[in-house]
């Protein structure tokens, strides 16, 4: 799925009060295959492996090729995550411990809701929230690892913080991420034109999706399906 040129940069990030977001905290979340821990610094030479595999795979996604690339793009993540506009993952497998690639929440959406209405959540969770700038290594796309990983996260983001929207989104031209989403149960919302840059230099056309509260537990259990085969 998506992980946009600049780590992250190319996208405002939500301005928050004292209290919106204050439930976004670093967690670990752990399924049968992999570990989705808080990212940090030490996850950087790792990152740099993971990444040299393969990297004609990353066409239409930034991946951080070497150890400065990979720095600044965890720098700027761990920088995201103090100010709570994001919380950045290292993706692991459960089985080797093998760091195979990163993932995040962004884009946390607040919504200025009618005094008493119901559809507050309470200021300190976001409403909706943007799941991306994910990459695996080239040996771990198409596994358990990345259906797993987009179902904790999507339990996390609607049962924990009970938002009413997921949304992901990728290069237009992006047709295995665009799949991938598909397979999660996100809807196309429609298509962008000339929105940002791409990771080959291109303005690109972003295809938007999202999943909202009400297809969560359709898409769960197709999801939960899927990981029992």
């Amino acid at each position: 799925m998506d992980a946009s040129r600049g780590s992250g940069r190319g996208d405002e990030m939500t301005q928050m009060t004292s209290d919106e977001g204050a439930a976004i905290q670093p967690v670990a979340l752990e399924g049968r295959f992999v570990r989705l821990e808080p990212l940090e610094l030490t996850h950087v030479p790792a990152l740099v492996l993971a990444a040299s595999e393969e990297r004609e795979t990353y066409g239409w996604t930034f991946v951080p090729d070497g150890i400065p690339a990979m720095r600044e793009y965890v720098e700027t993540a761990i920088g995201l995550r103090g100010k709570r506009q994001a919380a950045p993952f290292a993706t692991i497998d459960r089985a080797t411990g093998r760091v195979l690639g990163t993932t995040r929440f962004a884009n946390f959406e607040h919504i200025a809701w009618p005094l008493a209405n119901p559809g507050q959540r309470g200021a300190e969770y976001p409403d909706g929230v943007e799941i991306g700038w994910t990459w695996l290594a080239a040996s771990a796309q198409r596994t358990s690892i990345n259906t797993e990983a987009k179902y904790l996260m999507l339990g996390h983001a609607f049962e924990t913080w009970r938002v009413h929207v997921v949304r992901l989104k990728t290069d237009r031209r992006n047709e295995r991420s665009r799949a991938a989403i598909e397979r999660v149960g996100a809807r196309l919302d429609g298509v962008i034109r000339a929105h940002q840059a791409a990771s080959d230099g291109e303005l690109r056309d972003t295809a938007f999706y999202s999943l909202i509260e009400a297809e969560w537990p359709g898409a769960k259990a197709a999801l939960e399906a899927r990981l029992a085969r």
